[in-house]
């Protein structure tokens, strides 16, 4: 009896506890509110499942036909056709330079002064030869002369006249000599200007003040480059070089000026590939409108002629995560399944072209942050 009394006991308090715990309930706001989204993770990371599917609208993927296209990376590089050499033939030592590495110089413009001993030379043979063709020169006038009178052999005239002849031709010999050193007849001086054989910008310098000069031998003091048209040189892995064609054309883009394109033309496909990284160098020529600077990075665009099919969604479905491009598509029984996609460039309206990985048709999650958002709660 004792025991049917306490078990008796024990089922009216609980009944009084349920009792009371369905009044706090009615109560409490966050007892009426509606239950959160559940997201449940299946052992395939790729996989999710939430409990309302419905709050994630779809989108179905849309053809786009475009051009296959091939983007590498480049740099800018002289024009070496409109790149030229300033050199010194004259040996010495500089003493002035009035040009810099950089600076934008005009044709005839003095870049340098050198110091030459070769040029002492030259103006002491110049005016040995004109003394020695002033000597000759009276000598045959006075031969000419004694013959016209028979007082001298047709020999004797002739030896003068040769001598008269050839001292000439080393009055021009080394005449020629000063020009070649940078030297005028007009102004005997050792000291050699060295002036810029064309317009142009500095792109390379070799000397400096008190610096020794020798002559072809020795590098060259400057070099100056015509920037009106320069070179993106690029490198092209060999897997892709069915891809560039010369004479095609190529889209040009600066990181420095990522918003500004150029259109440069394909000049020449080198032949030889790196033997380590399996690349070949192909040189774009394109017209510099001031902004390229000589090393700047570039990336280039090459669009083939052959049409190729994509799949399009907008740029709200595709997710960058872990420097990779996903897509969520319906998996059935509230279930999403992620895909990793290759995106591509950007259309009217926010539309967003995927070049892999997915197919026109197929559905996808309208907004993939939100899903992913959840998913990560």
């Amino acid at each position: 009896m004792r025991c049917k009394r306490f078990e008796w006991m024990t089922g009216i308090l609980v009944l009084a506890l349920s009792v009371a715990g369905c009044g706090a309930s009615k109560g409490d706001p966050r007892a009426e509110a509606p239950p959160s989204t559940v997201v449940e993770k299946e052992q395939d990371l790729n996989l999710v499942t939430v409990d309302k599917p419905e709050q994630f609208p779809l989108f179905t993927a849309v053809a786009h036909d475009s051009a296959s296209e091939l983007t590498v990376t480049g740099a800018v590089t002289p024009d070496i056709s409109r790149s030229v050499p300033v050199i010194s033939i004259a040996t010495g030592r500089v003493v002035e330079i009035h040009a810099r590495l950089g600076d934008t110089v005009k044709k005839g413009q003095l870049l340098l002064r050198v110091q030459s001993a070769d040029m002492s030379a030259a103006f002491s043979d110049y005016r040995k030869a004109v003394a020695d063709e002033k000597l000759a020169r009276i000598q045959f006038e006075r031969a000419k002369l004694l013959y016209d009178k028979g007082a001298i052999s047709l020999n004797d005239f002739q030896t003068a006249e040769d001598v008269e002849n050839k001292a000439q031709v080393d009055v021009e010999n080394t005449r020629d000599r000063l020009r070649v050193l940078g030297g005028s007849t007009d102004h005997p001086s050792a000291i050699v200007d060295i002036l810029a054989p064309v317009s142009g910008v500095i792109t390379d310098q070799q000397v400096t003040n008190a610096a020794g000069v020798a002559g072809l031998g020795s590098p060259n003091p400057f070099t100056i480059s015509d920037l009106s048209y320069v070179w993106i040189l690029c490198d092209v892995y060999e897997n892709n070089l069915s891809s560039v064609r010369v004479g095609e054309t190529a889209e040009i883009r600066l990181n420095a000026y990522p918003d500004k394109a150029f259109t440069g033309r394909i000049g020449n496909i080198l032949p030889v590939l790196d033997p380590t990284l399996r690349t070949a160098k192909v040189r774009i020529e394109v017209r510099n409108p001031g902004l390229m600077r000589v090393g700047m990075f570039v990336t280039a665009t090459f669009h083939g002629q052959k049409k190729e099919m994509h799949a399009a969604v907008p740029a709200s479905a595709i997710l960058h995560l872990h420097d990779r491009d996903w897509v969520y598509t319906p998996a059935g029984n509230k279930k999403f399944r992620r895909l990793e996609v290759t995106a591509g460039g950007m259309l009217p309206d926010k539309i967003q072209e995927v070049l892999s990985g997915l197919q026109p048709g197929q559905q996808v999650v309208t907004n993939a942050l939100v899903l992913q958002n959840t998913v990560d709660q």
